[in-house]
């Protein structure tokens, strides 16, 4: 495939598309009412007379996303923290595969984080399940977001995978963009976040036949995001019961929409981002002549462990565990106070459910399991 084609299905939009994409945007009715829910306050003529200075995707960004979003830091987070240092070059084009908490924050908190370091912001993957209204593939594509074709036949789906996989290597080789990709299609509903090899296969498509100089082209990095709380987790455990009573459950497309906007606007406490070994440094202790299934299953399970290397505890993820196990066995990584706020919280989350034949005791259960897991994760890895 030539890597130098447009695209233009999937690819994120560049200046020439700035205006008009603004223009659309603006007079969206639908996009008017969700910018004015998440702005603080801040009258939607205000932001739209802003968006018409824009002739830039980076000027899009800095006058529109970076306030926006850093006035949700401010009311939504306690605080929100990005270390690189695990990466030399950090002026380099990356791919950072990172679990995957929140859809919309995940991206735009390290993009912003690294805009405050000096840096340029990630091109992001999202799934084309996610773009319902026009508005928001609008949105995402002139926030630099390309996009992940879903629900294809296999035919078809390998196809979109060659031509994802062919602009991913295009946007690091040719634009020197980094990128920012989950490691597995969804969220982890019970926040294990084990790496799909199916992501790893489809990175190594656009590089040529050898799979080892591929991925070595992309540079890729693992990123751990830790959040003290998800204020999805209680939406989270709803759709588990739901699936386990009923096997033929299917989310709608406003199931999206609410995570979304609960994502968004809920109390997240503290979030750190922390990037780990950059795959080449294990890549080059690979053996030569080592088979295709055990390479792409070996750099899977590095991705896992890595990713689970760095996650960083809050008193919660202790907490949590002792109720799980019914014991004491972590009750020195918190205090009294955390255990009754945590339980408090709990309940709160527990409260808001509200689901035929409600099953409190699977729900607690299924919740507890989100904030243990980073804990037992982490201590495999090790």
């Amino acid at each position: 495939m030539d890597a130098t084609r447009d695209f233009d299905d999937i690819r994120a939009f560049d200046n020439t598309e700035v205006r008009r994409t603004v223009d659309a945007l603006v007079a969206d009715e639908h996009f008017q009412r969700s910018v004015s829910a998440i702005s603080g306050g801040i009258p939607f003529a205000t932001i739209a007379a802003m968006m018409k200075t824009c002739d830039t995707v980076r000027q899009f960004q800095e006058r529109i996303c970076y306030p926006i979003v850093t006035n949700l830091i401010k009311r939504c987070t306690d605080e929100v923290t990005l270390d690189i240092s695990s990466i030399a070059n950090k002026e380099a084009a990356h791919i950072y595969i990172s679990n995957h908490r929140d859809i919309v924050l995940d991206s735009a908190l390290l993009s912003i984080k690294l805009l405050e370091q000096g840096l340029d912001t990630v091109e992001i993957a999202i799934g084309d399940n996610l773009l319902i209204y026009p508005w928001i593939r609008n949105f995402v594509r002139l926030n630099k977001a390309f996009i992940v074709k879903r629900g294809l036949a296999l035919r078809q789906q390998l196809e979109a995978s060659m031509e994802l996989s062919a602009y991913i290597h295009h946007t690091i080789r040719d634009k020197h963009q980094s990128i920012w990709i989950a490691q597995r299609e969804g969220r982890a509903k019970d926040a294990s976040d084990e790496t799909q090899e199916s992501v790893i296969k489809m990175l190594s498509l656009g590089g040529g036949n050898n799979i080892k100089q591929s991925l070595e082209g992309l540079d890729i990095v693992p990123l751990t995001i830790s959040y003290e709380f998800d204020p999805c987790d209680y939406l989270k455990a709803q759709e588990m019961q739901l699936k386990r009573d009923n096997p033929d459950y299917k989310k709608e497309a406003k199931d999206d929409i609410q995570n979304m906007s609960i994502g968004i606007s809920g109390q997240k406490g503290r979030i750190y981002y922390l990037t780990g070994t950059p795959l080449n440094t294990m890549l080059a202790q690979l053996p030569d002549g080592m088979g295709k299934p055990e390479m792409f299953r070996t750099i899977t399970e590095w991705m896992t462990r890595e990713i689970h290397r760095n996650y960083t505890l809050y008193p919660c993820n202790y907490v949590a565990c002792d109720m799980m196990e019914g014991g004491q066995r972590y009750a020195g990584h918190y205090t009294a106070d955390d255990r009754r706020q945590f339980e408090d919280y709990l309940q709160g989350q527990l409260d808001k459910i509200e689901v035929p034949n409600k099953d409190e005791a699977f729900l607690k259960r299924c919740i507890l399991n989100m904030y243990m897991h980073p804990v037992i994760n982490k201590q495999n890895a090790k």
